[in-house]
């Protein structure tokens, strides 16, 4: 009875059927990007966790901005911090590997030797929190409703589905189009383990592409206990969570209570946690990193009792590109030359050494802070990737390493200026009564978009430094909200703004610099590239086999990247910096990825 009534709902849902046989499948616990999982199938927890951690205690954390809605899957509102601790995914991410998936609601997959298909066989006792089970036809609705009403890179992803094949009430097998050259994009099924997973019932009476703050059925290890609009978010432990014995979820979610406070200001968020009305805090910004460590150490002389300890956390992922993002799609910024011109006046130097003690480093990749930055001449393999759009590309890109305009003690300030307003000359820009004209004789004026007004002094400085040769640039802070919208639709001249990569760069980098992202408002595409080159060495991302073809493929991109001077780079640390009080006890080791929130446990 039960596989006639499957047979029938793919009728009605008007899905092919494959009719992929289990012998097709290579059958495991676990998938890796490329080489093999580290964990066999009997793993009992991560490397990284205190799997005897006690259950217990609150944990308060702080968000410096707003929100407005409980659905972190569309485009409209600005989600609450947090959801993901309610909703599951198929798969379970590792943070000490790379790029690897083990058992969550899958308790086993399938996949072809050619990764052009993937079956998921769900746990069977896996159920969301009204207790009813979670079952195929869920992760049916939840692909379908993703692709067709969910975030571009949503959308993106899960268009390459050529097929979906509900095999019975707990396996579900997707198949995967061929791109125009044939190729296999190798990334997709672990895309697909990482779909988080909806319930079917929930949305039967009501729209999913609404913002809302009604807490949501889902099958996580919390629920959402309490919500205060754009102040506060409380998640409550589920005692009767189905997945807390599983490997991937063992010596995780201690807290029985995770609270999420919203503030306006980061300084007086700092306050508040001085004052231990929060329990953990992020530092960025290192001035108020070294206030909170003078802080922590007169707590201690003052009371002699334990204050709250600062924390740098040393990992070996990427570090965010984060900087000022020309958007190409505006007149003004459409010509490299002008680009690279107004790169070459951010003063990194100064505005490290005076602004923050001199704590950091220069972005000089995308991939910063990792084997897959970009360094000195391209080799042999990344010159062949690079051949066929020699023509698009910088001669010099082939023939020097890339120097990416900057000051430091062998390149002052006075010597950058001076080539910047030679650059701009060349695209056709001349100054009158101390304005920079653009070639149709329009003063050269733009607006530098901000969410954070702590970026603001080094906002401000770039402005007074642009000024320098005849350019007038506007800083502009907007609330979260309105930057968020802003964003969104790509109303900006110049955002100071991130993209965050990881070790395992994918199908996500389409999303960032590909020429279909750029027209697609929501996607990450910020500065509009559209370029041949990018295209295509994002696909030979995807298509990589092994981790060498990957780290060859994202360093010939980085390089692509760095060329255009879509950015103007700012700097990164290369650790995480927390303030924890003692009530919060961490694992004494660290992943891949950095700090796992998850793993913590009260005292």
């Amino acid at each position: 009875m039960m596989n006639r009534f499957f047979a029938l709902l793919l009728l009605i849902i008007g899905v092919a059927p494959q009719n992929i046989s289990a012998q097709e499948m290579i059958i495991s616990h676990a998938i890796a990007m490329h080489g093999e999982p580290k964990h066999a199938a009997n793993f009992k927890n991560f490397d990284y966790v205190n799997k005897d951690a006690p259950k217990g205690g609150t944990l308060r954390l702080n968000i410096v901005g707003t929100f407005d809605s409980l659905n972190p899957y569309i485009v409209k509102g600005r989600p609450a911090e947090g959801l993901s601790y309610i909703y599951e995914t198929l798969l379970a991410r590792t943070q000490d590997e790379p790029f690897t998936l083990y058992p969550l609601i899958a308790e086993k997959i399938g996949v072809r030797a050619d990764r052009s298909a993937i079956r998921f066989y769900l746990n069977p006792k896996a159920h969301w929190q009204d207790e009813k089970p979670i079952t195929a036809d869920d992760v049916y609705f939840s692909w379908a409703t993703l692709r067709d009403k969910g975030k571009p890179n949503h959308r993106s992803f899960y268009k390459k589905v050529a097929s979906a094949e509900i095999n019975d009430a707990h396996s579900i097998t997707f198949t995967f189009k061929k791109s125009a050259d044939g190729a296999i994009d190798r990334e997709m099924p672990l895309i697909m383990g990482l779909m988080p997973i909806l319930p079917k019932h929930m949305y039967q009476s009501k729209s999913f592409d609404e913002t809302t703050l009604l807490p949501p059925i889902a099958s996580g290890p919390y629920k959402i206990a309490a919500v205060e609009a754009g102040r506060s978010v409380i998640f409550e432990r589920d005692k009767n969570y189905w997945g807390a014995d599983l490997a991937a979820r063992r010596g995780t979610s201690n807290f029985d209570s995770i609270r999420y406070d919203y503030y306006r200001d980061e300084n007086v968020a700092q306050e508040a946690f001085t004052a231990h009305t929060l329990d953990a805090r992020r530092e960025t910004d290192p001035k108020r990193w070294s206030e909170l460590q003078r802080l922590a150490e007169n707590k201690r002389a003052q009371t002699k009792k334990d204050s709250f300890q600062t924390i740098a956390f040393t990992h070996r992922r990427p570090e965010p590109m984060r900087g000022f993002i020309f958007n190409t799609r505006r007149a003004n910024f459409s010509d490299a030359r002008v680009r690279k011109a107004l790169s070459a006046a951010f003063d990194f130097e100064w505005i490290n050494r005076t602004l923050f003690h001199g704590a950091y480093k220069w972005l000089d990749s995308y991939f910063a802070n990792s084997d897959l930055a970009s360094s000195g001449l391209p080799d042999e393999q990344e010159s062949k990737l690079l051949a066929p759009w020699k023509k698009d590309l910088p001669a010099e890109l082939f023939t020097e390493a890339l120097a990416l305009p900057r000051t430091d003690e062998h390149h002052p300030l006075r010597d950058n200026l001076r080539i910047a307003s030679a650059s701009l000359e060349e695209a056709g820009y001349r100054i009158k009564k101390g304005v920079l004209q653009t070639p149709t004789d329009q003063p050269f004026t733009f607006e530098i978009l901000l969410s954070d007004p702590q970026d603001e002094k080094v906002a401000l400085e770039y402005a007074r430094t642009l000024n320098r040769i005849g350019v007038v640039a506007r800083v502009r802070t907007v609330d979260a909200s309105q930057f968020q919208a802003r964003l969104s639709d790509f109303d900006y001249d110049m955002v100071l703004y991130k993209w965050i990569n990881s070790l395992s760069p994918g199908n996500e980098q389409a999303q960032y610099w590909g020429s279909t992202a750029a027209d697609i408002k929501g996607s990450r595409n910020y500065a509009g590239i559209k370029s041949p080159a990018v295209d295509d060495l994002t696909h030979k991302i995807t298509s990589a086999q092994t981790r060498e073809e990957l780290r060859t493929a994202v360093h010939a991109l980085d390089r692509v990247l760095l060329s255009g001077y879509y950015m103007v780079p700012l700097f990164y640390r290369g650790t995480d910096l927390f303030a924890i009080w003692p009530n919060v006890m961490i694992p004494q080791s660290t992943p891949l990825y950095g700090p796992v929130v998850e793993s913590w446990w009260a005292k």
